[in-house]
């Protein structure tokens, strides 16, 4: 019942955001969500770097100096904390990909949703990626997913995938093993079906693990 009632009340305060500023236009929600992901960057010090960048510290970002990398096609921010033990999604290749998630509404500066909250501690979002080509899909499992329950979509963020050729996918099978940890700020556009539709950006803090 507890469960229940959080779930409503998560819904509720989505719904009432969904409802608001309805006499904006478009453009000015795509401002307004610029302003609010400069802000965030500049609250938190955040040091963006460019894929170039990237590429030359070897696919990496320095958590010393809080990098993140800006990738300019999707407008994504990512920070790899730990790329994790394991192998990448292989081209042509279906994973299962276990994850745990915080969801930070940047707009209101407020935690929105996470799995790792007392009441959802229990589950673990399980998700099904595919590597086509390079291209990756994903799709969260209904009966194992609280993204799904709240948001009423199986489709995966795609600002969720912007890591996948970056980090290793594995298993907690001994004291050396690690998550592959990210951080990501997420524009509307790349984000779950609500942010999609109101025009919002998050911030994600997400682990990653291979599932059986």
């Amino acid at each position: 019942m507890k469960k229940i009632n959080f779930l409503l009340v998560v819904l509720a305060v989505v719904l009432a955001f969904s409802s608001c500023n309805k006499t904006e236009t478009y453009a000015d929600q795509l401002e307004r969500e610029t302003e609010a992901i400069n802000k965030f960057i500049i609250k938190k010090g955040i040091n963006v770097i460019s894929e170039e960048q990237f590429t030359k510290q070897g696919n990496s970002t320095d958590t010393t100096k809080n990098q993140y990398v800006l990738f300019p096609n999707t407008g994504v921010y990512m920070q790899i904390v730990e790329k994790g033990t394991g192998d990448v999604i292989k081209k042509g290749e279906t994973a299962t990909v276990l994850c745990r998630f915080t969801e930070r509404n940047l707009l209101r500066d407020t935690l929105q949703l996470s799995n790792e909250v007392l009441v959802f501690s229990a589950e673990v979002d399980k998700m099904s990626v595919t590597n086509t080509s390079g291209t990756y899909t994903a799709s969260f499992d209904p009966n194992s997913s609280v993204m799904y329950k709240v948001y009423q979509n199986t489709s995966v963020p795609a600002g969720w995938l912007v890591p996948m050729p970056y980090i290793g996918l594995g298993r907690l099978v001994n004291a050396t093993s690690k998550l592959s940890h990210v951080r990501l700020i997420v524009p509307s556009q790349q984000g779950q079906v609500n942010a999609s539709q109101s025009v919002y950006p998050c911030y994600y803090d997400l682990t990653f693990e291979r599932g059986l």
